[in-house]
């Protein structure tokens, strides 16, 4: 019998938190709730710590050494790296103001023990990350430039890797294809950066992150960039997957020691920009079912291994394909997040209205066709090029796949335009509040009108069926 109602799905539901959101019922839980001020722990440098831990990632030394396997020259990628994570960067930022409302790539098994640790306290494992893995890379680092000096690997007359096999349009376009990339490999974290700002102390605590996002990435791009023309000059090959590095070496303690910051780097980034994020996604669809831990060991388990990641890093140009695809979807949802924030709502939003099913919020039956037209008219252009540059023996026009190299600037500015157009010439004006309405204000809720009571002074009715 115990068997039995293991299988059965009310054996899962969620324990309702105290302080729970939404109307009675299952439409929020404690982790889906804005995080109360005595769980908001992380301070400026624990951003630091965990955007030095972010930037030390496998996939990242892999982006920048990809980038000299299609044609670009070290100074080329670098600028690429540099100039998409500035965006990346003001993007994050303006989001600042979503801290404490509500939460928003694919991990592996070996990270399970760390998926029972709450966000608000694995910030001591991105502070030990922070630290072991860039003295790794530098010794590494050290090691290339030992071995081959900067002035041949990197000299313009000297260095395999420093004189492009690109020109005129073909560079441009391979120049933008590198910058929409960058963008892509962080542009999921971007969109859901809330899902760490919402633990800080105040905002104070998050500006820090405009300087150091484009610094550790460019400074951590730029040692992928240096050891992979330092190794193609030592093995005669463009090792760009820094694994591959490794199983060239002699020595069997550098080998073990590399591999292990390699493996703290992967653990690490698994948790901060995907099995978080991922979970906090579940858990928006599924709240009476799935909190964080839940959703973390439900990525683990299907992005580990169901949708072999491994396939991903097969080659230089489907990794670039691969990141690059991604901005086809987000620069249009970051788009329409800006607009509503800033120019459509100015800032001011009815938290507490926003765990109601049929509060403010519910626009056309729980769609916003605004959105739901501006995600369509900016993401279709690009479709092509992105089937295009996934299956070379789709041929498809060059206008196609140009626009695809500009996919996520393209894709935000034709997003961002156009909803905040259809939203001015058709207001949903329901969702209009004269001042922000924060998680923090006093909520009760009562039948057949649901009286939502925000302190002493402030005080909103929203009618509701049944």
């Amino acid at each position: 019998m115990a068997i039995l109602n293991f299988f059965r799905p009310s054996a899962w539901a969620l324990e309702p938190g105290k302080c729970a959101y939404g109307p009675p019922g299952h439409w929020s839980n404690e982790d889906m709730d804005p995080v109360p001020p005595s769980q908001r722990t992380w301070s400026t440098w624990n951003y630091i710590s965990y955007w030095v831990s972010d930037a030390a990632q496998v996939a990242m030394w892999q982006f920048a050494s990809s980038m000299l396997a299609i044609g670009l020259t070290w100074r080329q990628a670098l600028a690429a790296i540099t100039v998409g994570h500035v965006l990346i960067a003001l993007y994050g930022l303006q989001l600042r103001a979503f801290q404490t409302i509500f939460p928003r790539r694919h991990p592996s098994p070996q990270e399970l023990p760390f998926l029972l640790v709450p966000p608000q306290k694995i910030k001591h494992f991105f502070t030990a990350k922070s630290i072991i893995v860039p003295c790794a890379w530098l010794s590494i680092l050290i090691w290339a430039m030992v071995k081959v000096p900067s002035r041949i690997s990197l000299a313009p007359s000297k260095g395999p890797l420093v004189e492009t096999t690109l020109s005129g349009s073909s560079l441009a376009w391979a120049w933008f294809n590198a910058l929409n990339s960058s963008l892509g490999l962080y542009a999921t974290l971007a969109i859901n950066i809330p899902d760490f700002t919402r633990y800080a102390k105040n905002e104070r605590a998050q500006f820090v992150q405009i300087l150091i996002i484009p610094t550790a990435f460019t400074l951590v791009g730029f040692t992928g960039i240096a050891v992979t023309s330092a190794a193609e000059s030592i093995y005669g090959e463009v090792l760009w997957d820094p694994l591959r590095l490794i199983d060239h070496w002699d020595s069997r303690a550098a080998s073990f020691f590399a591999s292990l910051s390699f493996l703290i780097s992967i653990i690490g980034v698994n948790i901060a920009a995907n099995s978080i994020s991922a979970a906090n996604d579940l858990m928006v669809l599924f709240p009476k079912y799935i909190n964080i831990r839940r959703g973390q060991i439900i990525c683990a388990l299907i992005g580990g291994w169901a949708l072999c990641p491994w396939e991903i890093l097969a080659t230089a140009p489907g990794f670039m394909s691969f990141m690059s695809g991604y901005t086809v979807f987000l620069g249009p949802f970051a788009g329409i997040m800006v607009a509503d924030y800033w120019l459509v709502h100015k800032g001011n939003v009815d938290v507490p209205a926003m765990y109601h099913p049929r509060g403010r919020y519910r626009y056309w039956n729980g769609v916003n066709w605004r959105a739901a037209v501006a995600l369509l008219c900016s993401v279709t252009p690009t479709v092509p090029g992105l089937v295009g540059n996934i299956n070379n023996n789709i041929k498809i026009a060059g206008d196609g796949l140009h626009l695809f190299d500009i996919a996520w600037l393209y894709g935000f500015s034709s997003a961002f335009a156009i909803f905040w157009i259809l939203s001015t010439l058709w207001p949903a004006a329901e969702t209009y509040v004269g001042q922000p309405i924060l998680a923090h204000d006093t909520v009760t809720y009562d039948k057949p009108t649901l009286a939502v009571q925000y302190g002493p002074e402030k005080a909103v009715n929203v009618t509701v069926d049944g």
